[in-house]
């Protein structure tokens, strides 16, 4: 069992005199699961991630990576990881010739997204990063550069594209059961409280905008298959106090798509919702809730149901991403996913905070 002494020891260590990465090939065997180390062992990775990755067939626990020593002795005991297998963020860069991890999964605060993400890239690891993906389009593209010079995949946690009843409103959008999409609504958010940390903090990736907005974002676009063209926002916070450079409690997204198509949102610290719905020409249908880890449930207006998944979504998501990797094909949420979505956080902010003032978005 790893120690306190044995981690400060690990953390001192220097690196080996070839630091460069094994090759993919060389890390991995045909046929064989994947490993990954979670990097950030807080409520997510310790609640979701690692007893996700008790049900994956494609891909298995190795490796942690923590600020918190403390940590290190009930992870090694109860999912059996090697001390070998267990860094510190300063010693991340040594993981580059440990063949048992072939995946770097980032599962920190937003605002460490792309620190992290670029040092697991650069050590020839694969990446599995959490939304949201970064706090700008510019640290997001930092992160697909670094995946792509170090000839890395890159996925993003939207766990929801994975999940089957999700990947049914993604299809319609394509085959318009009941006719053309006419408007999009959805709204989602939960209460927070004092104990909210970081995601109380604007600076940190705080604010709903950040923490819950790509969910509303994410699903205006596989709801309807398109790119936003502009949007408009409208911020308000309604306990001043609780939140910190310019996070707002409560957003509003009224966003255009190509066609004059009109969508709106709402994500909100506020309060407790979860929809998700579309308004066609010969119906509408809709899910909710859209966003919790179980329980997504659909119903359409002519009386079809679209019932829970009796799964584990992050099983789902990180053994389709392992699939991919090691078939070399298509991730189904790869890191142009998650920039953007983070392009259009960074214009909502930017139009409520600015009277909202319409915003033009750039098409990637």
């Amino acid at each position: 069992m790893s120690t306190r002494r044995s981690f400060l020891k690990k953390s001192g260590l220097v690196l080996a005199a070839s630091t460069l990465p094994l090759p993919y090939y060389a890390c991995s065997k045909p046929n064989k699961k994947l490993g990954v180390a979670l990097l950030g062992l807080g409520s997510y990775a310790t609640n979701n991630l690692a007893p996700a990755l008790q049900q994956t067939g494609h891909i298995e626990l190795r490796g942690i990576v923590t600020g918190s020593p403390e940590k290190i002795p009930q992870w090694q005991e109860k999912y059996g990881i090697k001390d070998e297998n267990v860094y510190s963020y300063e010693t991340l860069p040594e993981i580059a010739n440990n063949p048992d991890i072939d995946v770097v999964y980032i599962v920190t605060p937003t605002f460490l997204h792309k620190k992290y993400s670029v040092m697991a890239a650069n050590a020839g690891k694969h990446v599995f990063c959490e939304k949201p993906m970064a706090m700008t389009v510019e640290e997001c593209q930092e992160i697909i550069d670094a995946c792509d010079k170090n000839g890395v995949k890159l996925a993003i946690g939207y766990r929801m594209q994975h999940e089957e009843n999700t990947q049914t409103i993604t299809k319609w959008a394509k085959t318009q059961p009941y006719g053309p999409i006419q408007t999009v609504d959805t709204e989602v958010g939960w209460r927070i409280g004092s104990g909210g940390g970081w995601r109380l903090d604007g600076a940190k990736g705080g604010g709903a905008i950040y923490d819950m907005g790509v969910y509303n974002i994410n699903a205006l676009r596989y709801a309807t298959g398109l790119e936003p063209v502009s949007l408009t926002a409208r911020h308000e916070t309604q306990r001043p106090d609780l939140f910190l450079n310019k996070a707002p409690e409560i957003t509003w997204l009224d966003v255009e798509f190509p066609g004059g198509l009109k969508t709106t949102a709402r994500v909100t610290y506020a309060d407790n919702v979860n929809f998700l719905k579309i308004n066609c020409e010969n119906g509408d249908y809709e899910l909710s809730p859209f966003q919790s880890y179980n329980g997504v449930q659909g119903s359409t207006s002519d009386g079809k149901k679209l019932p829970p998944c009796n799964c584990n979504q992050q099983a789902l998501q990180m053994d389709d991403d392992a699939l991919a990797i090691m078939n070399d094909t298509s991730l189904i949420a790869p890191g142009i996913e998650g920039l953007r979505d983070i392009q259009i956080v960074e214009a909502a902010l930017k139009s409520g905070y600015n009277n909202s003032e319409r915003i033009q978005l750039e098409q990637y």
